[in-house]
């Protein structure tokens, strides 16, 4: 994961950490997941959700990103768990790569560690974000 500075709404911080305090049975990786979950909260600037910039990528934001080796494009939805459904492009906050896009702006960079290396893709749009929509309970 980057080091860069991200940003979490206050209601989105709160639901994460719910999912961390609760959060027992998310398979066989699912404490490593939450401890990267805790240590994205503890770097993260908290802002109110109505003043949230709308190039940030915030929980049930529909992002397009390029991958910057295959320069393939992407659009998923980063959700809870529950609601993770890769038909329907939706990734949980779970998954390396929703962890890694959360609280990342339009244009950043992310990269984060896979087994064959690292991957790299870039920010392209934010499709929708709740807050830009003025719906602030999702």
């Amino acid at each position: 994961m980057s080091e860069k500075k991200i940003f979490i709404t206050e209601k989105d911080a709160s639901r994460l950490r719910d999912l961390v305090r609760d959060g027992t049975n998310f398979g066989e990786n699912g404490p490593f997941y939450l401890k990267q979950l805790v240590s994205e909260l503890e770097r993260a600037e908290i802002v109110e959700s109505q003043k949230i910039p709308r190039d940030i990528v915030t929980m049930n934001s529909l992002v397009r990103f390029r991958d910057l080796d295959t320069r393939e494009v992407y659009e998923y939805s980063i959700v809870y768990p529950s609601s993770a459904d890769h038909r329907l492009n939706k990734v949980s906050i779970l998954a390396p790569i929703g962890m890694a896009l959360l609280g990342c702006r339009v244009k950043d960079i992310v990269e984060w560690p896979v087994p064959a290396g690292v991957r790299r893709l870039r920010i392209e749009e934010i499709l929708y974000q709740p807050e830009a929509a003025g719906e602030f309970d999702l």
